[in-house]
C-alpha cells in the first residue's frame, strides 16, 4: 500500500479531534496503579461518593421486574417528565416532555446538539478555559471555534460584552459551562441573563452545559432555562452523573425547542438508540426522590475545596482562584515552568505523575498554558497526601 493510499483510509473528520486529555491521563494513571504504585489521583472528575441506595434499588427493581427491553429512543415518558418537573421546580423553567431527550450521558447530549445545529463553516463561541471535549466536538461537526479569553485575575468571569465582541454573521452558537470545568468559575446570574438575551436577539443558540449546576457554592443557583421568553434559542444540556454520583450509569439529557429535540432524537435513533432501560428507572428515583443526598455531597465538596486551597497556600509560588462550584481547582503553575527542565504545564503534569505520583491534568487540554487541573472529588486523606507530595516536589524546583 502506498503512502498516498494509506492517508485516505480515514475520513477527514476523525483527524479534527484528539484523544480526550483526561482519558489519556486516566489511562496512564491506571497503568501505574496496575504496577502497584500508590497514587494521589486528582485526574478524572468523578465523585468519590457511592450512588445513593434508593437509586441503586430502583435499578435493581427494574431488572428484577424485567424492565430490560428497548424503550422510546428519547426515553420513557416517565423519565422525561421527571426531568422537566425537577428543572421546573428548581429553576422555574417550563419545558414539556416532548422538549426533552434522555441520552447516554451528558456528553452525548452535547455531541448530538452540536451535530444537529452546527454545519461546516459555522462559528461557535467558546470561553477559555474550556472543557476538553467542547473544541473537538465542534471541529468534528465542521464548525469553527471562536475563543473568548477570560482573565484569571477576574476569576475567569464571562460577560455579555465579551461574547458580543466575538459575534459575527457566521456565529451559530455559544457554549456556556457553569459552574466551569476546569476552573470552577460560575457565570454570575446577571451575566448569564445578559448573554442569553443577547443571543436571543441575534438568533444565536446558547448551549448551556449545566453538568455541575447543582454543585454551585454561591448560594444562588440559576439556570439559563429560567429565562423562558428566550427558550427558542436555548438548549440545556444536563447530566445526573455529578449531581447524584452516577458517572458510570451514563444518564444525561437535553431540554430545548421541539424541533431541535426531535432532530437530536432522530440522530440518536441512528446511533445509540435509547439509554439503558434500568438506568431510566434509576434516574426517575434520583430526580423524584429526596434531594438530601445532593445537599450532603455539595457540603462535603465545599469542605474539600477549602482544604485543598488551604494546602495550596503552603506551597510557595502556587496561586489559585477560589472555585465557586463543581469540584475542580485550577492553580497557576507559571512560577515552576522553566525550572528543573520543565518547559510546559504538560511537562509538569508528567513529572508530578512519574516522580511525585500525583495525577493532574495539564492546562493545555483546557486552552491555557500556565495551569494544571485537580479534581478534589476524593477523600480528605487523599487531599492531604496529594498536597504534601506536591509541596515536596515543588520544593525541589525552587
Amino acid at each position: 500500500m502506498t503512502t498516498a493510499t494509506a492517508t485516505k483510509i480515514f475520513a477527514d473528520r476523525i483527524g479534527r479531534i484528539e484523544v480526550s486529555a483526561t482519558m489519556a491521563i486516566t489511562a496512564a494513571a491506571l497503568k501505574l496503579k496496575s504496577e502497584g504504585v500508590n497514587l494521589a489521583d486528582f485526574g478524572a472528575g468523578e465523585p468519590h461518593f457511592s450512588t445513593p441506595r434508593h437509586i441503586k434499588d430502583a435499578a435493581i427493581e427494574a431488572i428484577e421486574k424485567n424492565f430490560t427491553r428497548y424503550t422510546n429512543v428519547a426515553g420513557i415518558p416517565e423519565v422525561r417528565k421527571a426531568i422537566v418537573d425537577r428543572h421546573a421546580c428548581d429553576f422555574g423553567s417550563n419545558y414539556t416532555p416532548d422538549e426533552c431527550v434522555f441520552t447516554t450521558g451528558g456528553k452525548l447530549a452535547l455531541f448530538n446538539a452540536i451535530q444537529v445545529l452546527v454545519d461546516h463553516g459555522d462559528e461557535v463561541i467558546l470561553p477559555v478555559p474550556y472543557w476538553v471535549s467542547f473544541k473537538d466536538i465542534i471541529q468534528y461537526a465542521g464548525g469553527k471555534v471562536v475563543l473568548v479569553e477570560s482573565k484569571e485575575e477576574e476569576n475567569f468571569r464571562i460577560t455579555a460584552k465579551m461574547i458580543e465582541a466575538a459575534i459575527t454573521p457566521k456565529t451559530k452558537a455559544i457554549i456556556l459551562n457553569t459552574p466551569s470545568n476546569p476552573s470552577g468559575a460560575v457565570v454570575a446570574p446577571d451575566d448569564l441573563e445578559a448573554i442569553v438575551r443577547l443571543a436571543h436577539k441575534h438568533g444565536i443558540y446558547v448551549l448551556l452545559d449545566e453538568c455541575y449546576v447543582y454543585l454551585t457554592f454561591t448560594g444562588e443557583v440559576v439556570s439559563g432555562g429560567s429565562f423562558t421568553d428566550c427558550k427558542e434559542h436555548i438548549v440545556v444540556l444536563g447530566s445526573l452523573s455529578k449531581t447524584y454520583a452516577m458517572t458510570g450509569w451514563r444518564a444525561g439529557f437535553a431540554l430545548g425547542p421541539k424541533p431541535i429535540i426531535a432532530a437530536m432524537s432522530k440522530l440518536q435513533s441512528q446511533s445509540t438508540s435509547n439509554t439503558a432501560s434500568m438506568v431510566q428507572r434509576a434516574s426517575i428515583a434520583a430526580l423524584t426522590g429526596s434531594q438530601e443526598c445532593v445537599t450532603e455531597m455539595r457540603a462535603d465538596y465545599i469542605k474539600l475545596r477549602d482544604q485543598t486551597l488551604a494546602g495550596f497556600k503552603t506551597i510557595p509560588g502556587l496561586t489559585c482562584t477560589v472555585p465557586q462550584g463543581a469540584f475542580y481547582v485550577y492553580p497557576n503553575v507559571s512560577k515552576f515552568i522553566g525550572k528543573g527542565g520543565i518547559k510546559s504545564a504538560s511537562d509538569l503534569a508528567a513529572k508530578l505523575l512519574s516522580e511525585a505520583h500525583v495525577v493532574v491534568v495539564p492546562g493545555e487540554a483546557f486552552g491555557t498554558s500556565e495551569h494544571i487541573r485537580l479534581s478534589y472529588a476524593v477523600s480528605h486523606d487523599v487531599v492531604d497526601e496529594g498536597v504534601k507530595r506536591m509541596r515536596d516536589y515543588f520544593a525541589t524546583l525552587s
